[in-house]
């Protein structure tokens, strides 16, 4: 299954334990805000199994850990 949202949607799956592997993909800005993904959920978990680089955004796979 995918989960596709914004911050609060992948917080609220997170702490459900419903996420056993996270592509997160990275566009940064100069200036601007936004808000924090990894908020109030703990330990992250999970390690990066592979990175995708384009010109704009960087894709980072994720995957929970043993025991994680």
């Amino acid at each position: 299954m995918d989960i596709a949202g914004g911050a609060s949607t992948v917080r609220q799956a997170l702490g459900a334990g419903a996420i056993d592997e996270l592509t997160l993909d990275i566009a940064p800005v100069l200036l601007g805000g936004g808000e924090r993904l990894f908020d109030g959920v703990g330990t992250f978990g999970f390690e990066p199994v592979e990175v995708l680089h384009s010109p704009l955004t960087t894709h980072v796979r994720h995957r929970k850990r043993d025991g994680g």
